[in-house]
């Protein structure tokens, strides 16, 4: 039987995700490994893994990528975890730290900066704890579920695809599920129908794989309400405006 190796981003928004896998029969065909995004990334482009949900902003640098799902982790509009977060107004901001947990996110900032703000701010890499160091005039993009614990305590806090919706008008996907191989129909289908009864029962995947998350003071409302899962139309569409913007390194 073939194993397939399949890295999936550790935050509370795949939750259900991760539990349908889990729930399902696929257990026995799937090697799953648990990641932050820029490591489901380096493992998609290295080949260590054959399946992974991969920031998208990585799907240029894939010599072969195929979606193979039609669930992401998206928003349309403020999202509460990928946000820029100040102490002072965005115009007074002189140096911004990137999340190293990110890469879309941080794409998309630099878009934002780019073409909404108008802004040239020093763009800064972090280590681990960078997110205690927002402070003056040094602000900072932090990611995922650290993200809960920031939303009262700065005095600005910018929602990336909230502005992205603003400026666009469209919807904005961070992950979807890439293969960097052609993998055959019957296990897309079982891998998807997996990630369907998974968001189907989002009551039971928070009991039974949510319990980790004690920041998030509203976990179902956030998963029902905040994230996006569905690659429609007018997801895919922001997908591609977005990847057109990174493909032509306006940024």
């Amino acid at each position: 039987m073939v194993k397939y190796k399949v890295s999936a981003v550790s935050y509370l928004n795949t939750v259900p995700f991760i539990h349908g896998l889990k729930q399902s029969e696929l257990t026995h065909n799937i090697d799953l490994q648990l990641d932050y995004p820029s490591i489901c990334a380096d493992k998609l482009i290295n080949g260590t893994v054959d399946l992974a949900l991969v920031p998208v902003a990585v799907i240029p640098k894939l010599k072969d990528s195929y979606i193979i799902s039609d669930y992401c982790i998206g928003a349309d509009g403020a999202v509460d975890t990928v946000c820029l977060y100040s102490d002072v107004p965005i115009t007074e901001i002189e140096s911004i730290g990137l999340d190293y947990q990110s890469r879309t996110s941080v794409a998309l900032l630099k878009i934002l900066l780019k073409e909404y703000w108008q802004l040239k701010p020093e763009l800064t890499k972090v280590d681990i704890g960078f997110e205690y160091s927002i402070k003056g005039n040094h602000a900072a993009l932090v990611i995922g579920d650290r993200a809960f614990a920031l939303n009262t305590k700065h005095a600005y806090i910018y929602d990336l695809p909230a502005i992205w919706k603003e400026m666009t008008g469209l919807p904005f996907v961070f992950a979807a599920w890439v293969a960097n191989k052609k993998l055959p129909q019957n296990f897309i289908s079982n891998f998807n129908t997996a990630l369907e009864k998974g968001l189907s029962d989002i009551d039971r995947a928070l009991a039974l794989e949510g319990d980790n998350y004690p920041n998030c003071t509203n976990p179902k409302d956030y998963l029902n309400n905040k994230i996006s899962y569905n690659l429609d139309s007018e997801m895919r569409k922001g997908m591609e405006l977005f990847l057109r913007k990174v493909t032509n390194q306006i940024i």
